[in-house]
């Protein structure tokens, strides 16, 4: 796919998706949706690629949808509701299903689907000029893209129904109170605090490991007993202490000398992985 609402850049093993639309504060559009999808199904398949940062082009992070057609924006052309599926949400679903780790760098306003996008990813950090809103009721919408799974989840309840329910904007303090963000940086330190997290995981980690790692922290967010972890923990601690990264691991931290580790998440998952997939495991 040739893209032109995004720009991809690797660098240093990190992928950085940049959305591209600064005269529009890179509103929300289908074919941004597409491309963000593709992006990340290249990520995937790319071993060369540890992590991914996301960010915007100007100004703006994301301003939320595309509202060129005024009033009937929203109007859903679709001929009945069964054959409709929120764009939003084919993007969350497929972060959701990422096996890169996935960092948030909101360099400014996140609104609506620009907000929503980022509640998947799995570290956020924002710049002074970020500022959130949850407006969808202030649209006569609710909150879409997975958004009511994902940020009771990450900010609790509480916050989240009070954000949901006014749909006023927040700054980014407020977002660093409740745990939206994990940190707040002046607008030129945005990207280098991104980058150096990034780091920190493609120089010293197990691309295994941390794809593992990330889907089953995210999937026993449902779980409803511990048990369910404690089944998949033990398959995969059994499985990965026979592999190479394992010995890699190990060695490299006797030795006192930086890891190189060779598995790659492209080849070397565990033949049961994904696990979620299967119907008769218990």
């Amino acid at each position: 796919m040739n893209y032109e609402q995004i720009s991809v850049d690797v660098e240093d093993r990190i992928l950085t998706i940049t959305l591209e639309r600064p005269e529009k504060l890179n509103a929300f559009t289908e074919r941004m949706k597409d491309e963000m999808i593709d992006a990340f199904d290249r990520a995937d398949s790319d071993d060369s690629v540890r992590a991914v940062i996301v960010t915007g082009r100007g100004r703006g992070f994301c301003a939320g949808a595309d509202l060129s057609r005024g009033p009937d924006t929203f109007a859903n052309r679709a001929e009945t509701i069964d054959v409709h599926r929120d764009g939003g949400g084919l993007l969350t679903l497929r972060i959701f299903e990422s096996r890169k780790p996935v960092i948030a760098a909101i360099n400014g306003p996140a609104v609506g689907v620009g907000v929503t996008m980022t509640l998947p990813m799995d570290i956020r950090l924002a710049s002074e000029n970020a500022r959130f809103g949850f407006v969808f009721a202030r649209r006569g919408l609710v909150p879409e893209a997975a958004s009511t799974w994902f940020l009771p989840r990450v900010v609790g309840i509480n916050r989240a129904a009070e954000w949901v329910y006014t749909g006023r904007i927040l700054p980014a303090s407020e977002a660093l109170d409740a745990g939206l963000v994990r940190s707040v940086h002046k607008p030129d330190e945005l990207l280098p605090a991104a980058r150096a997290i990034a780091h920190e995981i493609a120089e010293n980690t197990s691309a295994v490991s941390v794809a593992m790692a990330r889907q089953m922290m995210w999937k026993f967010l449902g779980a409803d007993h511990p048990m369910e972890a404690h089944k998949i923990d033990s398959r995969a601690i059994f499985t990965l202490g026979k592999t190479a990264d394992a010995r890699e691991g190990v060695a490299s931290f006797l030795e006192k000398r930086a890891p190189e580790f060779p598995n790659r998440v492209s080849s070397d998952m565990p033949a049961w992985f994904p696990w979620w997939e299967e119907r008769k495991f218990s």
